[in-house]
């Protein structure tokens, strides 16, 4: 397995029971848990947020790449993307449109979840498809529950 290949079936990475956590997105929210797709190079950040997300009860699959998240939101079908747009080979602006181009994943929301503030990156993430751009700042974490809050993720 290649540096940027990830074995989704390693427990270490909450990759047990991907196939039933697929069927479990298709389910009512009161029913089951809301699967999460993390899309993040910086495994620190994407544990981080893991664990965050799942403590709230959702259940969260991690791509390390956008090769890789493309690829999962595909297979997976998740509930949500929370995307970071610097990563090696394909950005997040590019997953995005990737996301928002193919028939099976354009219904997705996709948040763009990143440490770029600048007027045109949340403009470029927002034109390519994405509901919500929210800067990594001390407030990050704080807006992103809000966020799925308001979206029907978590309760209130």
């Amino acid at each position: 397995m290649s540096r940027d290949q990830i074995d989704i079936t390693d427990p270490a990475i909450g990759g047990e029971g991907q196939e039933e956590k697929k069927d479990m997105s298709k389910k009512s929210s009161s029913q089951q848990a809301r699967t999460i797709l993390v899309v993040e190079d910086s495994t620190t950040q994407a544990l981080h947020l893991r664990t965050l997300l799942e403590q709230k009860g959702l259940d969260v699959i991690w791509a390390r790449d956008g090769a890789e998240g493309v690829q999962l939101a595909l297979q997976q079908g998740p509930d949500l993307i929370v995307l970071d747009v610097q990563m090696p080979e394909m950005n997040g602006f590019e997953v995005c449109q990737r996301l928002k181009e193919a028939n099976e994943t354009a219904d997705i929301p996709v948040i763009m979840f990143t440490r770029y503030d600048d007027a045109q990156s949340v403009l470029s993430g927002l034109e390519r498809g994405a509901i919500d751009y929210i800067p990594k700042d001390a407030f990050a974490e704080a807006v992103l529950l809000e966020t799925l809050r308001e979206m029907g993720f978590l309760a209130s």
